[in-house]
């Protein structure tokens, strides 16, 4: 039952998916921009420290979350729905890995957002600048999995 529910809604659920992904990526490659900018333009406790807190925490919660999470539901909705995914093959476990480390990049940025918030960003710009990259490679092997198939 659910099956046939799912194969019914499936252009709709990959069309959300696609659309969740476009803005989660969109915020995983600016949160890291906005804290190079963060880190080496602005000294803790002045006015722009509040402004770019302000700017990272909105970016995080009211896109970034909330975007990941439809990623997750439509994504799942996708590997459930019956003759899309065939774990014989070796694409959905290199996308399911690589969107497990995505996750977990987006979890230690939030955690970055807070030593923010707290006045204790540890790392430099060019750290974050190389963390920037993260993102970008998990995206190259996301859709070369998807769509090489591989």
């Amino acid at each position: 039952m659910i099956g046939d529910f799912l194969a019914g809604v499936y252009p709709w659920t990959k069309a959300m998916h696609i659309m969740s992904v476009i803005s989660w990526m969109a915020g995983l490659f600016y949160l890291p921009r906005l804290f190079v900018h963060h880190t080496e333009q602005v000294t803790s406790g002045e006015k722009a420290d509040e402004i770019f807190a302000m700017m990272e925490t909105k970016l995080l919660r009211v896109i970034m979350n909330p975007a990941m999470i439809a990623t997750w539901i439509f994504g799942l909705m996708l590997v459930f729905t019956p003759g899309i995914v065939d774990w014989s093959m070796v694409w959905p476990w290199t996308k399911a890995a690589a969107v497990l480390i995505m996750t977990w990049f987006h979890h230690w940025l939030a955690k970055r957002r807070k030593d923010f918030i707290r006045g204790e960003n540890s790392l430099s710009g060019k750290h974050y600048r190389m963390m920037n990259e993260v993102p970008t490679l998990l995206m190259v092997v996301i859709v070369l999995s998807v769509v090489v198939k591989f």
